[in-house]
Parts: structure tokens; C-alpha cells; sequence
């Protein structure tokens, strides 16, 4: 049997700005991120307490926050782009599955987003042409 093992982030609500809509359209209120990095068993069944052990996801919610408030987005899909860049980041990750949505859509209901699942594959040519952080 294969051992498996995650971090997962729901309902995350980031304030940021995305899209441009016309007078008297529903402007969401809300954009909700979900995200699912798949990591090794061996980060989370640990023989000691420390968090030398883990994978220390704090330092990438807070590069989260930073760029949804990153300025204004035309897209929830660059947002998502830039999100799992900035998880590829972390040699940890092997896979990603993500997920970022608004609401309202129309007349206060409703709730539309994304939803992306990267493959290690596909993560390790995101890595390949990733540009050096500041």
C-alpha cells in the first residue's frame, strides 16, 4: 500500500481585486481559495515534535496573501498562476491540486471558479521556468 499525505487550505478568503464589470453587474464580494499540496508521508509522520520534521506551509500563506494584494487582476487565473508558482517553489510539494472562486455571480447567488490540479510532471516544468525570487 502507498502512503500519501497533504496540506490542505480551504476556504482561505484573500482580499484582492479581480476583474473589470460593468455598471450595475454583480461585483463579487468574496474570492475563496482552496489548495491541496500533496507532500511526503515523511513530513507528517514524524517520530519527533519540531518543525524541522515538517513542511512548513506559514511562510507560503503569507506569500499568498501578498500576491492576491499584489494589484489589480483582470483574471482569477493569473491569480491561480502566480499561487502555484509560488508553491512550486517549495521543493516539498510534489503535486497541487487548487481551487479559486468568487461570489456573488448574479443578483447575490451563486459562486464561479477554477480549479487546477498539477502533476508532478507538469510542477517540474513550472519549476524548469521559474525565475529566481527576490
Amino acid at each position: 500500500m502507498t502512503s500519501t499525505a497533504c496540506v490542505e487550505l480551504k476556504d482561505l478568503q484573500l482580499n484582492t481585486v479581480i476583474g473589470t464589470y460593468a455598471p450595475g453587474a454583480t461585483i463579487p464580494n468574496q474570492h475563496l481559495l482552496d489548495l491541496i499540496l500533496w507532500i511526503s508521508p515523511s513530513l507528517v509522520l514524524i517520530a519527533s515534535d519540531g518543525m524541522e520534521h515538517v513542511f512548513d506551509y506559514d511562510p507560503l500563506v503569507i506569500e499568498i496573501d501578498r500576491l492576491a494584494q499584489d494589484g489589480h487582476y483582470e483574471t482569477q487565473e493569473r491569480l491561480l498562476t502566480r499561487i502555484v508558482e509560488a508553491c512550486a517553489r517549495h521543493s516539498e510539494v510534489e503535486s497541487i491540486e487548487a481551487s479559486l472562486r468568487k461570489t456573488p455571480v448574479l443578483e447575490n447567488s451563486g459562486v464561479l471558479g477554477i480549479r487546477l490540479s498539477v502533476d508532478a510532471d507538469t510542477l517540474k516544468e513550472i519549476r524548469a521556468n521559474l525565475k529566481p525570487s527576490n
